[in-house]
Formats: structure tokens, C-alpha cells, sequence
């Protein structure tokens, strides 16, 4: 039986090979390798020995190669050509190019400020994409771990699967949401301004489903207070907020100036500002996958621009 020329080949070979033909000298050729010239004179000697032909034979300007070696360079240099545009390729992204359906999971802090800027962006710099925003839910973290939802963006979740990861997009500075008639008229406040005044909480599923973090650092620093209202629902909350008395503990997220009839206090504890951070959540997988990474860096701009106003 015939002896199988590529499957008995180390492939590593064939690279060295193509250097040698481009260069025509063994020193060259290691430099362009990062390898020693005795490397490349012990890579030379396999290929010889593998395809029982000399290759390269010594000339006073260097190599020179045989005619077996001149076809096989013709012969595969394609197929190289073809492979190295392959992999380079797959190191570049366009998201021109992007045709596919993109499913993000929003937390209820951000969205009230991201959709129409992701759907904005995405329209101009990835025109073919379908972009589907959907509610964070408790289930949000199994359908990123099958594949159903690329990756979501809500507070950092403390979560025992090491599969999610959770880059930090942006540190949030709290701020309290209130009707602009509202009995506390300054811009600011300290957590006791807010004794007797109900709490309109807002649910981040997976995060504060069965407490308010808001009443519990009242309760801890010993404050009146009761929680009036809670809800997944943003509008629900708002609508809420404007026909009450009721407080909707926030962020610089919140862009009060598209609600009127609202106004944001910005709340500090000992005359420093309450700080949350939001994070990205994907699976461990797609940490360095260029699409996520672009959409990543996209959120975290639209984020930016929100929370600097």
C-alpha cells in the first residue's frame, strides 16, 4: 500500500516549507519563525526524508529549489492562502455583516434608557441584524447557558455556576425618583429625608425579588419607612410615582428628562453617594467572542452617555 503523504505529515512542516520557498535562506527563514536556524536545517531534513526529495539544494545566493519542491509550493499554495484568510477572518468582525437574530435580556434599571439606543445603533451599524430585547426573568441565566439569549445586562448577580461571566459594564450612582410636587423639594438627600414615605420598589429578577434593597439599608439605619408598592414593570412603577407621595429608588440611569412630571435627588449617606454597579452576563464560552464583545462595548457606551447627563 501506498504510502499516505498527508496524513504522515506534520503540518508544522509545511509552513516552514512555504517560508523557505518565500526566503530562499535558512537564517531569513528563522527569523520569519522566531526559531533557530538548527530548527529549521532539522525541519528541512524531515521534509526530505518525508517526501525523498532534496527540496533546497545549497547556492551562493542562498537555497535553490528542486523542481518537486517549485510543484508542490504551485500546488498548495492556494489551499494555504485559503486557510490563512480562513483564520484571519475569524479575528476580524464587521457588524455589517451580522444577519441573525440577537436576543438581550434587559433588567428593569436599564430599560428605561437602552432600547432605543441599542435599536438606534444597531440599525445603523448592523443594519441586517434582528435585534429582540426581552425582560431579565428568573429564568434569563438557563436560557444563556442553553443559547437562547446571547447575554443580559442587570445588576451583578451572586450566582454559583461558574459558566456565567460577568464583566463590569458601568458603577451606577443612586438617585431617588419623585413627582415633581413631591414634600421634599431639595435636590439632594440623606436617607432620613425619606422617613414615612412609601418605597415604590422596582423587581430585578434574580436580584431583589423577595426584598427591597432600599428598605433594607433604612432598616438598618433604624429609619420609618414601608414599601408601597413593587413591581417588574417600569411603567407600573412611574405611573405609580406621579399619583403618589411613593419614592422610586434609582440611578443616574434613569432619564428623568424624557418624564415630565418627574424629578431625580440625588441621595448620598454620610455625604457620600450610594454606588451599584451593572454588569454583562454571558456564558464563559463567549467571553471573547466578537459579536458579544461588540454589543458589550455598544451597551456600555449607551450606559455612559445616560449616566453622564
Amino acid at each position: 500500500m501506498a504510502k499516505d503523504l498527508f496524513y504522515t505529515l506534520d503540518l508544522n512542516l509545511i509552513k516552514t516549507f512555504m517560508v523557505l520557498m518565500q526566503e530562499r535562506n535558512m537564517r531569513k527563514a528563522s527569523l520569519r519563525l522566531f526559531v533557530s536556524q538548527p530548527a529549521i536545517s532539522q525541519a528541512l531534513q524531515k521534509l526530505r526524508n518525508h517526501f525523498d526529495d532534496e527540496l533546497f539544494v545549497k547556492v551562493k545566493t542562498g537555497l535553490e529549489p528542486t523542481p518537486f519542491a517549485e510543484l508542490l509550493a504551485n500546488d498548495i499554495t492556494p489551499h494555504i492562502d485559503g486557510l490563512a484568510g480562513a483564520i484571519n477572518r475569524s479575528h476580524q468582525f464587521d457588524p455589517a455583516e451580522v444577519n441573525n437574530k440577537i436576543r438581550i435580556a434587559l433588567s428593569p434599571i436599564t430599560m428605561t434608557c437602552l432600547p432605543g439606543f441599542l435599536f438606534k445603533q444597531l440599525q445603523t451599524l448592523a443594519p441586517n441584524a434582528q435585534l429582540e430585547l426581552v425582560s431579565w426573568s428568573n429564568s434569563t441565566i438557563e436560557e444563556i447557558l442553553k443559547g437562547e439569549t446571547l447575554f443580559g445586562v442587570n445588576y451583578e448577580l451572586i450566582l454559583s455556576n461558574k459558566e456565567i461571566y460577568t464583566p463590569k459594564l458601568l458603577d451606577l450612582k443612586g438617585r431617588i425618583i419623585v413627582r415633581s410636587g413631591h414634600p421634599i423639594t431639595k435636590p439632594h438627600v440623606e436617607p432620613k429625608d425619606l422617613a414615612g414615605y412609601p418605597i415604590a420598589s422596582l423587581i430585578s429578577p434574580g436580584w431583589n425579588d423577595k426584598f427591597s434593597y432600599a428598605s433594607e439599608l433604612l432598616t438598618e439605619m433604624s429609619i420609618e419607612h414601608t414599601i408601597g408598592f413593587r413591581s417588574e414593570m417600569v411603567t407600573a412603577i412611574l405611573d405609580v410615582v406621579r399619583h403618589t407621595d411613593m419614592y422610586l429608588p434609582h440611578s443616574n440611569l434613569f432619564p428623568v428628562e424624557q418624564y415630565p412630571g418627574l424629578r431625580a435627588l440625588d441621595i448620598t449617606i454620610n455625604g457620600q453617594p450610594q454606588m451599584k454597579s451593572v454588569h454583562a452576563h454571558m456564558h464563559v464560552r463567549n467571553r471573547n467572542n466578537p459579536l458579544i464583545n461588540w454589543l458589550t462595548d455598544l451597551i456600555q457606551q449607551g450606559l455612559m452617555q445616560q449616566g453622564d447627563k
